[in-house]
């Protein structure tokens, strides 16, 4: 049996996690937070999009950019096996708008709780308020990890799955790139996604607190929009 150390408690890591031990690994999660799936809590204002309904072909046309590089992932793994995934682990669903798939409660938590069953059910060992600062690297290859306090956790597979960089607030610090840069990987230049923006006038601040639905923003800076 050879031990698997997953660093992030994530819904990757924790999905990471699940299919190792399910090979027969014995399987360590490091997670630098409190509790195991913290930026998944605020995920879908809450709620947690789960995976979306459609067929592989729908899938794939939303998929921006270099769609060939996730076929490997998506069908190997699909929506469908997703959703029956969840439902063996006790969580039910429901389908809304646009095929968009989210937990019948309507709340993140519960497919958190979801995720960490599924850990438990094969004896995933979780380590909290672990925080990994670097890789333990021999013969060209991970062996393990350096936590902060100077400790080291020996392993025969290292598994990354920091996430990027979101909400400081997450514990999403971005150290996955930092890993890499330090193991000789190029990192191509970082840009925001879905971001918050400040805008001088008081109109914003007065509506805080309003649910509003189809809303579309213009930003004009002179005759340019």
């Amino acid at each position: 049996m050879s031990k698997v150390i997953v660093i992030g408690g994530g819904p990757a890591g924790m999905m990471a996690a699940y299919a190792a031990s399910c090979q027969g690994h014995a399987v360590t999660v490091l997670e630098q937070n409190e509790k195991l799936g913290k930026k998944l809590f605020i995920t879908g204002k809450g709620r947690c999009n789960i995976t979306n309904a459609g067929d592989m072909d729908n899938l794939f046309a939303n998929v921006m950019s270099n769609r060939k590089f996730l076929y490997s992932a998506f069908y190997t793994f699909d929506n469908e096996q997703v959703l029956s995934f969840f439902e063996n682990q006790g969580l039910r669903t429901k389908v809304e708008r646009g095929n968009r798939v989210f937990p019948l409660s309507d709340h993140s938590s519960d497919v958190i709780a979801a995720l960490s069953r599924a850990l438990k059910s094969q004896n995933v060992d979780i380590r909290l308020h672990t925080k990994v600062q670097s890789l333990l690297i021999r013969d060209e290859a991970a062996c393990g990890v350096v936590l902060s306090d100077g400790k080291t956790v020996e392993a025969d597979d290292v598994i990354v799955a920091t996430g990027g960089i979101s909400y400081p607030s997450t514990g999403s610090t971005g150290d996955g790139y930092r890993f890499a840069r330090e193991l000789g990987h190029t990192v191509t230049q970082i840009t925001p996604s879905l971001v918050p923006f400040y805008v001088k006038e008081t109109c914003a601040a007065r509506m805080q607190g309003l649910a509003l639905k189809n809303v579309q923003v213009r930003i004009r800076d002179g005759k340019k929009l």
